[in-house]
């Protein structure tokens, strides 16, 4: 029995001296020796500890861990190195070594990978980018912060502030920092209560949801939050009204470039083209075309092909449009009801032969660079694509009504609508005048299409969507005149987004349409009538 006792006491020395001998030698505590706990808390401290502490490699490491390919020893010691899996091998993952010899697999586990050290991840990598050197970064790394609203991330967020100078980022770090502050067991009350403010000034969704998140709060913090919570539903209702104010002028941009040639070829001759939406259509498949073209010659110039596709597109519908104009419109004159029914005929060719050549699938048109994003007023997000076609809009029309007021074709063009038998006789040759004013209004549709392909679907049927809505801006605005096409745009733009929200898309246009009935009976000739030909006949 003795000699039993002596032999497994000698079998248990030797499997103690073979496990002290692979444990490698000890090393310093620190965010590394946390990362290598079995405890996931203690490693996404690690990770926190590791993100704020400005070590060179706390990027690859962290990434490394998200990924899965961080590598600890076996057996719990805070002593033991730590190990990032790569193609060529193992490398140290705190100096970036490559292993000379690796080793056994058996002796190595993975990184636990919890919701908390993935939420600790998550935060890290925000942190990390909070020391790059462009401010825009930064910020976006505060906003995830203040988004994530984990307490963990307090030392992280004050280790930011204490070397943060530029004041945009600091107040997002500062709504971080307040947000954290919330979701802390541990903040005493007065930093609860200056953390409520904080996210009150805030006055977003966000700040409001993390508010109404909160529960068991002592008492004058809970008041807090509900004054807060009250404050921010004002305002966000407040921004609501402008935001649909916005949205509603931005309908209206387009709404008026699609309708602003419709309001001349209707003014001037008094023709019902219902083909102006194929008009539309074709300069969006224009603007299609173009970038293709500039993809496969010039490559450096894809930012730029928008810029190329708007006199592309407005010489391709013009041309059209005078073709249209000399082979079928100008034998129709006088007979409203043909003029109507041929134009809708057309615009089922039209549409079949985009069909044909493209296919009946969307097209994609990509938006630049420049035209992509948002900014940010109060809290108000507006998009840069629509800012641009507001501009572009205001433009286009600004321009034309310089071409109408004091260009030679605009001089006729005015001559031909206030009396088109005056005009002839002092020797303007209005068949030509009808012809290019056709192309006119034919062409700015084209540019309308290149915006329109910016925000909404390129497809055969998308002039189809517009072309109603374009001849109530006409008949609201006053047949012929621009600043009345401008305003009818304005109205029908704003009344829809108010409307739609609270009615839905098909009772809303109902309750356009009665209100327009109801509009024509009190002003038959618009806003703004125009006297000329139609209105004198």
């Amino acid at each position: 029995m003795p000699r039993q006792v002596q032999g497994l006491s000698r079998i248990l020395l030797a499997a103690a001296l073979f496990v002290l001998a692979a444990l490698p030698p000890a090393r310093a505590a620190g965010p590394f020796a946390e990362l290598a706990s079995v405890n996931s808390d203690v490693v996404a401290a690690g990770v926190r500890a590791l993100a704020v502490s400005g070590n060179p490699r706390a990027g690859a490491v962290i990434a490394a861990l998200k990924q899965g390919r961080l590598f600890a020893w076996r057996w719990p010691n805070p002593a033991a190195p730590l190990f990032i899996r790569t193609d060529a091998g193992l490398v140290d993952a705190r100096t970036g070594a490559k292993v000379a010899t690796p080793p056994m697999p058996v002796n190595l586990r993975a990184v636990i990978v919890s919701d908390a050290v993935r939420g600790a991840i998550e935060t890290g990598a925000g942190v990390l980018d909070l020391r790059a050197p462009a401010a825009a970064t930064r910020e976006r790394a505060a906003e995830a912060l203040f988004q994530a609203a984990d307490p963990g991330s307090l030392p992280l967020i004050d280790a930011a502030l204490r070397t943060e100078k530029d004041p945009a980022v600091r107040r997002v770090l500062r709504d971080a920092q307040a947000a954290a502050l919330l979701k802390s067991d541990t903040a005493p009350v007065p930093a609860q209560l200056a953390a409520v403010r904080r996210l009150a000034g805030r006055a977003d969704l966000s700040s409001r949801n993390l508010l109404a998140s909160l529960s068991g709060e002592p008492k004058p913090v809970a008041a807090a939050v509900a004054r807060a919570i009250a404050g921010i539903d004002r305002q966000l209702r407040l921004w609501g009204l402008v935001e649909n104010v916005y949205y509603g002028i931005s309908l209206g941009a387009v709404l008026l470039l699609a309708a602003a040639g419709l309001a001349i070829t209707f003014g001037v001759m008094g023709v019902i083209n219902m083909a102006h939406g194929e008009m539309v259509m074709i300069g969006a498949y224009t603007t299609f075309v173009v970038q293709q073209t500039i993809a496969a010659a010039a490559p450096g110039l894809n930012e730029f092909g928008l810029l190329f596709a708007i006199p592309t597109a407005f010489l391709v519908a013009g041309a059209l449009g005078v073709v249209i104009e000399r082979c079928m419109i100008r034998f129709l004159y006088g007979r409203p009801l043909e003029t109507l029914l041929a134009t809708w005929g057309l615009s089922l060719v039209l549409q079949q032969a985009v069909r044909s050549v493209f296919g009946a699938t969307n097209k994609d048109v990509t938006s630049p660079a420049w035209m992509s994003g948002f900014v940010r007023l109060g809290g108000l997000t507006l998009t840069v694509n629509r800012l641009w076609i507001i501009l572009f809009a205001a433009l286009v029309i600004a321009a034309l009504m310089a071409a109408l007021r004091w260009g030679g074709l605009g001089r006729s063009i005015r001559a031909v609508t206030q009396n088109r038998r005056m005009a002839a006789a002092m020797g303007i040759r209005t068949p030509w005048i009808d012809a290019l004013t056709f192309g006119l209004g034919s062409g700015i549709a084209g540019m309308a299409g290149v915006a329109l392909s910016q925000i909404d679907n390129v497809s055969p049927n998308l002039g189809q969507n517009y072309i109603i809505d374009s001849f109530i801006v006409v008949v609201v605005g006053g047949v012929g005149n621009l600043w009345g096409t401008v305003f009818g745009a304005l109205i029908l733009g704003i009344v829809d987004k108010f409307v739609e929200p609270i009615t839905g898309a098909v009772l809303g246009k109902i309750i356009v349409l009665v209100l327009l009935i109801l509009f024509i009976q009190r002003r038959p000739r618009g806003l703004f009538p125009l006297k000329g030909r139609a209105v004198e006949a």
